[in-house]
């Protein structure tokens, strides 16, 4: 029970400090305001939700556009689900990090938000 708190307690902190990390330069839309914060932050925060907590990476569509979220430890992890007004996913399959990876945009911008979030924790970048 108490490792459980402090999982949570971990990832509450990591997903704070990813919202506070969030620009445009980590988004992967010209149109990124902090009115929209969460808007093309998908693919990049579960990157570094799964640098810090492990688990699993999980896509689908959703109204037309791709979207990341994680599962850890059996629970779902998605920060980002509020830049959709409706939520009804088609799809879901899990993804493995390289394929996420594989586009050079996705790796830039994630680098970006990896190294971020390790300053605004105080930590090194992980590995990724």
């Amino acid at each position: 029970m108490a490792a459980e708190a402090g999982i949570a307690a971990h990832a509450q902190a990591l997903t704070s400090a990813i919202r506070e990390c969030w620009t445009a330069a980590t988004s992967a839309y010209s149109s990124w305001s902090p009115a929209r914060p969460s808007l093309g932050q998908c693919a990049v925060s579960a990157l570094v939700i799964q640098d810090y907590l492990g688990g699993d990476l999980i896509r689908a569509e959703n109204a037309g556009h791709s979207h990341y979220w994680n599962v850890v430890g059996g629970e779902v992890i998605d920060i980002t689900r509020d830049q959709f007004s409706c939520w009804d996913p088609v799809g879901e399959s899990g993804r493995s990090r390289e394929y996420v990876l594989s586009f050079p945009d996705t790796v830039r911008r994630y680098q970006l938000l990896r190294d971020a979030v390790a300053r605004r924790l105080g930590l090194p970048p992980p590995a990724g």
